[in-house]
């Protein structure tokens, strides 16, 4: 992973250091609230329902062990010895008081990480596959461009003050795992038949109020040409991008009023100024950036293992959570694992401060220091032995880590909603742990197979319920919770959206209602196929009428009351 330079060092401290001076200033009454909320922003600080709310960079989603042992550290002297991980792999700390947050800039920097520009309108944390550099059916890298974007994106002038956020997300390999139609600008590398790295340009995706699929913007970009292409597209967002309402800002509605030949014609006349000028990326540069990114010095082993394979046969616990929590791998005789931080029960994405030092001592024992956080707000230990494999296996369950649940419906990805955010009109942890309870037989989850089932509290789409097979959305109703439920989204290659099934529930009756959508696909399926496959060949109206056919017509009429 990517290594602080004498100049990283000085930047974050420096930063850190102004913002002790501007959080002093406005505790003293010498800043107002309008003029600090910018100052605040740019340094991951949100104002929240209840308390602050500190986000973490996590660069890519890597982290090193020291770096979990000091985020374990934060949140047992100015937290309350919890963190979340968020769907952009950072960290986000939901207590901490306002004064102390300087402190904890400090502390972050002793471990080279920091909370810069991971809110505001800006470029935000630059996100990957979470399994880069290690994924059989990688065919680049991406993890030295995105650090070379990230690094330009940092502080950059044009980037600095744009009409709404902005979010990148890369991969290099075969299945977009990254969800690259649903970011502002998707990065998709590849290789010409040549062996040249070449770049599919997606723009205008994006979720939340008005969701949109990104579309392709170029379909072989130079990589050397990266930086100053995100440039041109940046330009002409700042050019003609609302600035009058929030809700009308993003690139994507853009984009879609301009249409994608029109946005194209305008970057690439601006991109006449920048290309192969000084932002066009060396082979040096790469290839000093990439040296940061040198794979571990791998045992030579087999791929198979007989006493691995005998505790497969024998152990029933075990053989299940490696067919679901452990991955295959480049390196013969190494897997990547995910442990789960979804067991019954506990915040989808939640990590206690002890979790966070177990994790630590995994990482070092077993994978070479690093650890990864994942879009689906878990953890990666990305190169552990095969042989070893039992053992973690035993350690992690004893943690609390071990839910052989990954991909399955308890999986779910879940926004922090009406519980902590201020934007949320409803509360999501509630409904994920009352659809967990339904769902906690595990003979159960595994018969129902791959699914993916997301939640947010908002139209601000946190939780990605647009592109979950299954999604629900906290929407307010005359000051009531109210709960909408879509079918058929699907992230990766053949990206879709939802379609909601019809009138919103109430918050005890979510849980039932995807009880029964499953119902239906199991009544409806055919071998091998998986719930998103069955809704989108039958459609929608079979799940809405079992839905609805069963509902309490009491509630129903208060429904219809409220619309």
């Amino acid at each position: 992973m990517y290594k602080y330079d004498e100049y990283d060092h000085r930047i974050v401290r420096e930063r850190a250091a102004q913002f002790r001076d501007q959080t002093r200033r406005f505790l003293a009454g010498e800043l107002g609230g309008e003029e600090f909320k910018p100052l605040r922003l740019q340094n991951g600080l949100y104002i929240q329902r209840y308390a602050p709310m500190l986000r973490v960079a996590v660069p890519y989603g890597m982290l090193s062990s020291a770096q979990l042992r000091k985020l374990a550290a934060i949140s047992r002297t100015y937290d309350r010895g919890y963190a979340h991980i968020s769907t952009r792999q950072n960290v986000q700390y939901n207590w901490p008081e306002l004064s102390r947050v300087p402190d904890i800039l400090d502390e972050l920097a002793e471990v080279e990480m920091h909370a810069i520009q991971t809110s505001g309108n800006c470029i935000r944390n630059i996100t990957v596959d979470q399994f880069a550099g290690i994924a059989p059916d990688e065919t680049v890298d991406p993890r030295p461009l995105a650090e070379i974007v990230r690094q330009c994106s940092t502080f950059h002038p044009e980037f600095a003050l744009l009409p709404r956020k902005f979010k990148i997300a890369m991969t290099g390999a075969r299945e977009d795992r990254a969800v690259l139609q649903m970011h502002d600008v998707g990065l998709e590398l590849y290789r010409a038949a040549d062996g040249e790295v070449l770049i599919k340009v997606w723009v205008g995706g994006g979720l939340g109020r008005t969701p949109i699929l990104g579309s392709v913007l170029h379909e072989a970009l130079p990589w050397r040409h990266v930086l100053t292409y995100i440039e041109a597209i940046v330009r002409v967002y700042n050019l003609h991008g609302r600035r009058d309402n929030s809700y009308k800002a993003r690139i994507k509605i853009l984009v879609k009023a301009l249409g994608i030949e029109e946005f194209k014609r305008q970057v690439e006349a601006e991109w006449v100024f920048l290309k192969d000028g000084p932002n066009t990326i060396t082979q040096a540069e790469l290839d000093r950036v990439a040296a940061h990114f040198t794979l571990p010095s791998y045992e030579k082993l087999a791929d198979q293992n007989a006493d691995f394979e005998a505790k497969l046969a024998a152990e029933r616990g075990f053989a299940n959570w490696v067919k679901r929590n452990v991955h295959t791998h480049k390196q013969p005789g190494y897997r990547s694992v995910t442990l789960s931080l979804k067991p019954t029960g506990t915040a989808p994405g939640d990590i206690t401060a002890g979790q966070f030092e177990k994790v630590a001592d995994l990482a070092d024992r077993f994978s070479y220091g690093e650890i990864r956080s994942t879009h689906e707000q878990n953890l990666l230990l990305s190169d552990v032995r095969v042989a070893d494999l039992y053992t973690l296996w035993q350690e992690a369950r004893a943690a609390g880590l071990a839910t052989p649940n990954i991909g399955l419906i308890t999986d779910i990805i879940c926004c922090p909603g009406g519980d902590f955010c201020d934007l949320a009109n409803a509360k999501s942890i509630p409904v994920a742990r009352s659809i967990q309870e339904v769902f906690d037989d595990l003979d159960y989850q595994h018969d129902i197979g791959d699914i993916e089932l997301n939640i947010s509290g908002c139209m601000n789409s946190c939780g990605h319920h647009h592109v979950g097979h299954i999604g629900v959305l906290g929407v307010d109703k005359d000051g009531s919770e109210w709960y909408q439920v879509s079918i058929g989204g699907k992230q990766g290659n053949d990206a879709s959206l939802g379609s909601v099934i019809g009138p919103s529930f109430a918050q005890d009756e979510v849980a039932g209602v995807v009880k029964r959508l499953i119902d239906v696909y199991l009544e409806s399926r055919s071998p091998e196929e998986r719930f998103i496959d069955v809704v989108r060949r039958i459609g929608i109206e079979p799940f809405k009428t079992r839905v609805y056919a069963d509902r309490q017509p009491g509630k129903q009429q208060k429904e219809a009351s409220n619309v």
